[in-house]
């Protein structure tokens, strides 16, 4: 084989068969709702099952809504009520001390009198401030729960 081409055989390529051949497809659906309402599609497969299926659910869902409604009134409505009972009383509170000084001072001992009523007014001045804070945090905490429901 001096200066000639070398040859190399190849086997043949392995026979296919028809299986190798067949595409094979799958397909997978899901349906997903959230709420006590399924979609229009769905709801009416219920009255396929159960008689008035369909009305039944609808039914269960405006009673869920409206309780919970009551619910979140009643709630609003306590700690108003919690609110507006903390206020008189704190202010009960603060007009009983502030007198209290007023007397003080009458009596004849200034620097107490004037204690009591600068330590009354700095009270109030406190709570007020730190509730501000609240409330501020509250709806920051609220504007950005919002923003990230929105982002989903």
């Amino acid at each position: 084989m001096a200066g000639g081409k070398r040859l190399t055989k190849r086997p043949p390529p392995p026979p296919q068969s028809e299986a190798s051949h067949k595409l094979v497809q799958s397909r997978i659906e899901t349906e997903i709702f959230s709420g006590p309402i399924p979609p229009p599609n769905l709801l009416a497969k219920y009255n396929d099952i159960i008689p008035n299926g369909a009305d039944r659910i609808l039914a269960m869902a405006e009673r869920q809504s409206a309780h919970r409604e009551s619910l979140e009134s009643k709630v609003v409505n306590g700690n108003l009520s919690n609110q507006k009972t903390g206020t008189i009383f704190g202010f009960i509170l603060c007009l009983v001390v502030i007198l209290g000084g007023v007397y003080i001072m009458a009596i004849g001992r200034n620097g107490w009198g004037f204690a009591a009523i600068l330590s009354a007014l700095a009270s109030l001045a406190t709570v007020f401030a730190v509730s501000r804070s609240q409330q501020r945090k509250e709806r920051v905490e609220k504007s950005e729960a919002l923003a990230s429901r929105r982002r989903r």
